[in-house]
């Protein structure tokens, strides 16, 4: 784990996550909600860090997690154009079963869902990737942080950073609700919601 502070925001809300419409790598804006998540979570990394000179800030290069992380840019006075991307922190791919949803699936391939259902870290959507994959690619983002970072992602890589650090067993870490609405902070082996 890093010795530096990192702190976490999901993306805003979409359409697609209140539809519950499998976003996955789906290349999908936030919402108006999304927008209003997003300037909060601006707010509150301005209370916490200020202007974050010393930080580095890094997004997933998917159009929600961009714009979030330049509403928080905004919000705390920053470019909001000066930030890196990362394709690692990409949500998982659900490959053919993006931009469906689960009733739909499970009216097709019934076989498929319930096998997801009883390994759901493991499972592997047609032409998709599992948690345990997308927690490969978080693990090798994590393990080059070197300071301190404010970093916009998705639920699946934040559900990826809990089974890491708090050793979650795979079934309690694919199941986490993870808010749109908060920072999380990971300082010294341990997360936090602020």
């Amino acid at each position: 784990m890093p010795d530096s502070v990192i702190y976490f925001s999901r993306h805003g809300e979409t359409d697609w996550n209140v539809t519950e419409r499998i976003q996955g790598q789906a290349d999908v804006d936030i919402n108006a909600r999304g927008r209003a998540q997003a300037d909060r979570n601006g707010d509150l990394m301005k209370s916490l860090i200020g202007a974050g000179a010393e930080f580095d800030f890094v997004a997933s290069p998917l159009r929600r997690t961009r714009e979030t992380m330049e509403r928080i840019r905004t919000r705390m006075g920053l470019d909001p154009a000066a930030y890196r991307l990362d394709r690692r922190l990409m949500e998982v791919s659900f490959g053919d079963w993006q931009g469906l949803f689960i009733e739909d699936i499970a009216a097709k391939t019934p076989e498929l869902v319930e096998e997801r259902a009883r390994d759901k870290w493991n499972f592997v959507p047609p032409g998709g990737e599992s948690y345990a994959m997308l927690g490969v690619r978080v693990a090798s983002w994590l393990s080059e942080v070197t300071g301190p970072t404010v970093c916009v992602c998705h639920g699946g890589c934040l559900r990826t950073i809990f089974q890491m650090v708090n050793k979650l067993d795979g079934h309690d870490a694919a199941n986490l609700v993870i808010t749109q609405d908060r920072i999380l902070r990971l300082e010294n082996g341990q997360l936090t919601w602020v």
